[in-house]
């Protein structure tokens, strides 16, 4: 494997100015974080904002003059007034980036089938065969994989997320890394463990997982924009040693913890029935819960749980399309809001999602709600909030908003489309909520460098069109040994009986 420090990267350098017709840009340098400008620029130095606002001609005469200048969209040394929305850059706060080659697959399953069938088989598979896989494609396995999950990510303008690398992932940091470092995004890897309840290959105990977080803390200690964290895959499979000894290493190193919590129902309920705790009670009774401890799903809660959260202060990473899909149910969204839990929305995995539209992940949230007792979750604004500041706050980066100091992390969306117009200042963050595909994503910007322009992936490293037939190739693969292989049933409450 490439040492780290050698993976080529994309990196801005000198300036880079954007300019666009409406910008929504969430930020304290206004009077008001949801103000809404017509003819909004942001001009970065590096990989840093330095301005954000109203523009006039006077400053883009001033722009003009600096060097090196890159000018998103620009046909000739003027800055054009794109036809469209500028926005943050979306953070994800939960995702799996080993998902990508199992979309459409198994979704007439229920998420402990799906784990069984899909998940759990692929990640088998090209660990396996891994020296078989290398030698036919000449590069690993894992890397074409997560290698695909930063373009999915790219192409619904997400610029940071949390992964969280379960299972047999958590033996190949060294690749999402790699991956994420030449895709120019950013990420908070999220290692997984576990030490019960579990494919019997891969469990644990509290010192080897302590060992592995040591080793990866200190792979990554120069990697840019890419951090490590503890992340225990699950409750039932995380006895209270390992999520002890994993939660003293967060608080020993300053990091944050993240584990799934409450995600399915039969689950949820055997483990109630078999430890006489749901699993946020069990979290609390060992010490695990606080404002850096972030849970995945929660969406099978009691009112105790929901009290517990609130007094601890943890944080959770909503997923509605996996939810649905997957006949997880939804969380008390609603509630938790009123309580002042924090959340985020997100997508997970591409596979459990089949996509990364974070548009949709957002307009899900509030349209179940509507529904479910006719009244509005949040306003269109709120959403925005929702895949952008909050969960760059919750996963702790300064990314998120358009504001001197944070990131130059944005996207562009094209109002030119036939399903978005009319757009106008009245009704343009409506739009993309209610309006919006969620592929209009014209333009994206990662720390100051263009890694998406005109729809095309162009920043990255790596080639995406030959990544692309790889991971073709691989998934026909996989399909073929899924055929002949052995089934498994060690998920969840399978795994204990």
């Amino acid at each position: 494997m490439l040492p780290l420090e050698q993976v080529k990267r994309p990196v801005a350098s000198g300036f880079t100015v954007v300019r666009s017709e409406f910008m929504f840009p969430l930020s304290d340098d206004f009077e008001n974080k949801y103000v809404r400008i017509y003819d909004g620029y942001v001009l970065s130095e590096n990989d840093k904002i330095i301005e954000v606002g109203k523009y006039t001609a006077e400053i883009g005469e001033r722009i003009l003059k600096l060097s090196p200048l890159k000018i998103i969209g620009a046909k000739d040394n003027t800055i054009p007034m794109l036809k469209g929305i500028l926005i943050p850059g979306f953070v994800k706060c939960h995702g799996h980036d080993h998902e990508s080659p199992l979309i459409g697959l198994n979704k007439e399953a229920q998420l402990v089938e799906w784990l069984d069938k899909c998940v759990n088989p692929f990640t088998g598979f090209i660990n396996e065969k891994q020296e078989e896989l290398v030698a036919k494609y000449g590069v690993s396995p894992h890397l074409i994989t997560y290698r695909k999950a930063r373009l999915d990510d790219l192409t619904f303008g997400i610029t940071s997320a949390m992964t969280h690398h379960c299972n047999h992932n958590k033996y190949h940091v060294h690749e999402i890394a790699q991956a994420n470092i030449e895709a120019g995004t950013k990420m908070v890897i999220a290692v997984g463990a576990q030490d019960r309840f579990y494919d019997k290959r891969i469990l644990d105990s509290p010192e080897v997982a302590v060992k592995r977080m040591d080793d990866y803390f200190e792979l990554l200690k120069n990697a840019p924009r890419t951090k490590v964290v503890p992340g225990p895959d699950q409750c039932f499979s995380n006895g209270p040693e390992l999520l002890k000894a994993l939660k003293k290493w967060a608080v020993e190193h300053d990091t944050l913890i993240h584990i799934h919590s409450s995600e399915e129902p039969g689950t949820t309920k055997w483990f109630i029935e078999t430890f006489k705790q749901t699993p946020v009670e069990y979290f609390e009774s060992i010490g695990f819960l606080g404002p850096r401890s972030v849970l995945a799903h929660q969406v099978n809660c009691t009112e105790h749980d929901l009290e517990i959260l609130q007094k601890t202060g943890a944080k959770v990473a909503h997923n509605p399309l996996a939810n649905t899909i997957l006949s997880s149910g939804m969380p008390p969204v609603r509630k938790m809001v009123e309580m002042g839990i924090p959340l985020a929305i997100s997508t997970d995995g591409s596979g459990s999602a089949d996509n990364q539209n974070m548009i949709a992940a957002a307009r899900l949230t509030c349209q179940y709600f509507r529904g479910l007792d006719k009244k509005y979750l949040f306003k269109a604004d709120q959403l925005i909030e929702r895949i952008t500041r909050i969960p760059a706050e919750i996963i702790e980066l300064k990314a998120g908003r358009l504001q001197v100091g944070y990131f130059a992390d944005y996207v562009i969306f094209d109002t030119s489309r036939a399903n978005m117009t009319p757009t106008h200042i009245e009704n343009f963050v409506e739009n993309l909520i209610w309006a919006a595909a969620g592929n209009e994503v014209k333009y994206v910007v990662s720390c100051g460098v263009e890694l998406v322009s005109d729809y095309k992936i162009v920043g990255t490293t790596f080639c995406p069109e030959e990544n692309l037939k790889q991971l073709e190739v691989l998934t026909n693969d996989f399909l073929a040994f899924r055929k002949v292989s052995k089934e498994i049933s060690d998920t969840g409450k399978r795994g204990a009986e």
